[in-house]
């Protein structure tokens, strides 16, 4: 109350920004929800979840921005929160994934699973993550992306084990990585293919993980784009 008998006006933006940090903190509550897909079988729920997940990922940076967190939830770091949460929904639910037979045969799925946990548990305590311009340096461990293109283009398990294990060593390699939402340069095009791999990943979960030609077409695109745009950073000059 503020000394004229009225509402604190800062109450209200306070409740706010702690909603937020609930609102990150509910991307563990859908991690789970995955796990348990994943432990009944069911990989397409088990993606939409993460799905819901990655959406929510996307949206709690912007409003913890908009609702100036920092400064008004000081009780909890929503920085800290943000990768305890994304451990789980890019790492250790999709590690989980890789043991299940029809993903990879065993023993390539525990290797692939080893590599994953390990290599992630080190990048994300990497206090070098990005770059001043918001870049990821390394693979940024989104193995979410990575287990659901193995998924749904079904590679032999030896070749899905080759490119994890390709990606894992990237995250400690002098490459970098886009931020879609973060980074200014090119960010116009970055969102539109954005929306496109969104599109094609929609249609991939409603055809039950078994995409036509053009759902994989897309798939495709998205990443050749996303690659070649680190390539495309590390040759030019920044501004």
């Amino acid at each position: 109350m503020d000394d004229s008998g009225g509402e604190d006006p800062g109450k209200g933006s306070r409740a706010l920004a702690y909603g937020v940090h609930v609102l990150t903190a509910f991307g563990a509550a859908l991690g789970f929800l995955a796990l348990q897909a994943v432990f009944t079988g069911d990989l397409t729920q088990a993606f939409v979840w993460l799905g819901v997940a990655l959406v929510v990922d996307a949206v709690d940076g912007p409003l913890a921005r908009r609702f100036a967190v920092k400064e008004r939830a000081k009780r909890y770091d929503g920085a800290l929160l943000d990768l305890v949460v994304d451990f789980v929904t890019y790492v250790f639910v999709p590690a989980a994934m890789l043991l299940r037979p029809e993903v990879m045969a065993a023993p390539y799925g525990v290797i692939a699973g080893l590599a994953v946990t390990l290599a992630s548990a080190l990048y994300f305590a990497d206090t070098g993550m990005k770059t001043d311009d918001w870049w990821f340096r390394g693979f940024p461990a989104v193995w979410n992306i990575v287990v659901f293109y193995i998924v749904a283009f079904a590679p032999a398990a030896w070749l899905a084990l080759a490119i994890i294990l390709i990606a894992a060593a990237l995250m400690f390699l002098p490459v970098v990585f886009v931020h879609p939402v973060r980074v200014r340069r090119w960010r116009g095009l970055t969102l539109a293919v954005l929306a496109l791999w969104g599109i094609a990943a929609v249609a991939t979960l409603w055809q039950g993980m078994v995409p036509d030609i053009w759902s994989k077409a897309g798939l495709a695109l998205a990443t050749c784009y996303f690659v070649g745009l680190g390539v495309a950073r590390a040759r030019m000059p920044r501004g």
